[in-house]
């Protein structure tokens, strides 16, 4: 019978992922400045374009445990690294948008009662990682009085589809191969 709880195992796994993702996340905050600038005039979805790459871990670790509130509870753990270990700009906040991007990456899986892990799952989660914080940002900035609102969706879509949603996958796999996830759920289904 599978437990419902999390094991000690996974919880540590979990805080793991939300430090590693918490400093990865903060590059990319680094990386934010210099692509506005790339972008000239389009300068303002630099924020877009990169959105996927915010929120792999909440798909990769429900990927690895395949447990309800694992994605969001890694994500908030990668906010708070980001706010309280590495003075992200964002402030506190950010808790409640890793809160916000958890939920929208992990509904998908939560809606096959965490059954399913197909490569159609983590295009969902990508999309629906991108609506709802998407839906999130567009009250708190505006964005939907733009002229450009769709175009931000779209891109932000776009970038959440393949970062979040494909590249977790990607990743899930390249780490199961080597054997260290064995113990997890996902080592489980690998071998069976």
């Amino acid at each position: 019978m599978r437990r419902r709880g999390l094991t000690l195992h996974e919880t540590v796994l979990i805080a793991v992922l939300g430090v590693v993702f918490g400093f990865v996340y903060w590059a990319f905050v680094q990386l934010w400045a210099p692509l506005q600038l790339a972008m000239g005039p389009l300068a303002d979805l630099a924020a877009n374009v990169l959105a996927g790459a915010w929120i792999v871990v909440g798909p990769l670790a429900t990927y690895i445990v395949r447990k309800p509130g694992v994605g969001i509870l890694a994500e908030t753990l990668a906010a708070l690294v980001e706010v309280v270990f590495l003075a992200s700009p964002a402030g506190p906040l950010l808790l409640v948008v890793g809160l916000v991007q958890g939920l929208g990456a992990e509904l998908p899986f939560a809606l096959t009662r965490y059954r399913r892990f197909g490569w159609w799952v983590f295009v969902a989660s990508g999309v629906s990682a991108a609506l709802v914080t998407f839906a999130f940002n567009a009250v708190r900035f505006g964005w939907l009085g733009q002229d450009y609102a769709m175009l931000r969706l779209g891109v932000q879509v776009v970038s959440c589809v393949v970062l979040c949603g494909l590249a977790a996958r990607l990743l899930g796999d390249a780490l199961a191969r080597t054997g260290a996830l064995d113990a997890f759920a996902i080592g489980a289904a690998r071998r069976g």
